[in-house]
């Protein structure tokens, strides 16, 4: 696959340094991954910081071969069918264009259906990657970049980014192009609510997704984002791709991002609309970032930060987050979440 030449500075994929040094790799780092970023409740290393993945199955209701449904859905499957790594459920058809074969059905044995994880109308989760409306040229980019080794996560718990490596280095040309081609193809639309609070109710992790606990336990945010799907059962059990995200995030953390966004707050990053044009909805090959997930956002931006992510022209994002420290990747995080895509990119809960 050729390589695409373009101009990005503040990416959602966010594809970093080609063999530079940041001021703050991972060996002098002040500041180790936030967890709640890569969809921990704890560091690594720290008790229960281990992903177990026995329990995390343990959660996922049997099949009993009853078909099961969703509201506005003609169609019925069982949670095998839901859940078929080469062949998911595809519950509404109409959400989005004919999908190629690798979106549908992946390719046995090596590579799993786009569909599964991202969802046929491209939304994604929160431990993951929204693919809608991604330029063709920065998709390409960003495969190539998994497939080249270019493209890791800071987390190594965080399994889904070597599931990613995998199927990049599995696909062929034409499947990447395929995949980039049919998720561009679509509008993003925002599917995150984005709550300010100091009291958030209490969570369970299950395969890197926040899950909120019945009950109204609730426990202080602390310095992190609770991206938590609004129905557990639905997004968890059935993979519903209408069913959107609540991210929790600390109290001021939309005015300071507010600030860090759009002015680079006085010499702490670059103002994204730079690159990613006046409303954030991006700018030619450069993708928008107004509108998505949080977590996702967060982490990207550390794994620049301290060097991995690697890729073609990024050294254009080494001075965008060379001085921010986590507390500043939260509230940019948090704003751009924040950002209604429907309206020019106003904030949804705008800082007063």
């Amino acid at each position: 696959m050729r390589k695409y030449i373009w101009v990005s500075v503040f990416a959602l994929f966010l594809v970093p340094v080609i063999g530079a040094k940041l001021p703050q790799e991972k060996k002098g780092a002040a500041e180790p991954p936030p967890p709640w970023a890569y969809g921990f409740l704890v560091p690594a290393g720290a008790p229960g910081g281990t992903p177990n993945t026995a329990a995390d199955l343990a959660q996922l209701e049997p099949d009993d071969g009853t078909l099961r449904h969703l509201p506005g859905s003609t169609l019925a499957f069982t949670l095998t069918q839901v859940r078929d790594p080469f062949g998911p459920a595809d519950w509404y058809p109409g959400d989005h264009p004919p999908m190629p074969e690798v979106v549908a059905r992946g390719r046995k044995p090596d590579v799993g259906a786009c569909g599964r994880c991202h969802y046929p109308n491209g939304k994604g989760r929160s431990e993951n990657a929204g693919l809608a409306g991604l330029p063709v040229p920065y998709f390409l980019q960003t495969m190539n970049d998994f497939k080249n080794g270019a493209r890791k996560s800071a987390d190594s718990r965080k399994g889904n980014t070597n599931n990613m490596i995998d199927y990049a280095k599995a696909m062929t040309d034409d499947e990447i192009k395929a995949a980039a081609e049919y998720y561009g193809s679509m509008k993003w639309t925002p599917w995150i609510r984005v709550v300010e609070a100091d009291m958030v109710p209490k969570t369970r992790v299950v395969f890197g997704m926040f899950l909120l606990l019945k009950g109204n336990e609730k426990e202080p945010i602390g310095h992190r984002i609770v991206e938590a799907t609004e129905n557990a059962d639905a997004t968890l059990q059935l993979r519903d791709p209408r069913s959107g995200f609540v991210a929790y995030v600390p109290t001021g953390s939309l005015k300071k991002g507010k600030a860090l966004v759009t002015t680079g707050g006085e010499g702490k990053t670059t103002a994204c609309a730079t690159c990613h044009g006046a409303d954030l909805l991006g700018l030619g090959p450069v993708p928008g970032i107004a509108g998505r997930s949080a977590s996702y956002v967060a982490r990207q931006l550390y794994d620049m930060k301290v060097g991995d992510r690697n890729g073609l022209w990024t050294q254009l994002m080494k001075p965008v987050v060379a001085k921010l420290d986590n507390d500043d990747i939260l509230a940019i995080a948090a704003y751009l979440a924040s950002l209604d895509v429907g309206t020019k990119s106003t904030s949804l809960h705008e800082a007063k």
